[in-house]
């Protein structure tokens, strides 16, 4: 009778054999940029790394809020009515005043064109 080598090699989960990482959960796409985009759901109060997609710099923000996968997420306070920047360009004004870690969608954004 052979042996069956998948039940003698023991299977080691991941989340056992390895620490918990901090990966890049968010993507910034120029410094100067007041936003970063969500490349994995993050949740309200959770530490967040981002990747400055220029050069490689890290910066970690606290969510104040839940951000979906592909949403922008606040790298700096602003009041009402102030530019948005995202790809070094601007892509709207803010409605009322963000802080460093909020959900930035329609609900604190407009479009400039209109």
């Amino acid at each position: 009778m052979s042996k069956n080598s998948h039940t003698e090699t023991p299977v080691k989960n991941n989340a056992e054999a390895q620490p918990l990482l901090s990966t890049h959960k968010f993507l910034i796409h120029h410094q100067g940029d007041h936003v970063g985009v969500a490349t994995t759901p993050i949740q309200k109060g959770e530490k967040v790394v981002g990747i400055y997609m220029d050069d490689n710099t890290e910066v970690e923000v606290e969510a104040l809020d839940d951000i979906p996968l592909g949403h922008k997420i606040s790298l700096v306070k602003l009041n009402a009515a102030e530019p948005v920047l995202k790809y070094g360009v601007q892509i709207g004004l803010t409605t009322k005043s963000c802080m460093v870690g909020d959900y930035v969608h329609t609900h604190n954004i407009k479009t400039a064109r209109w």
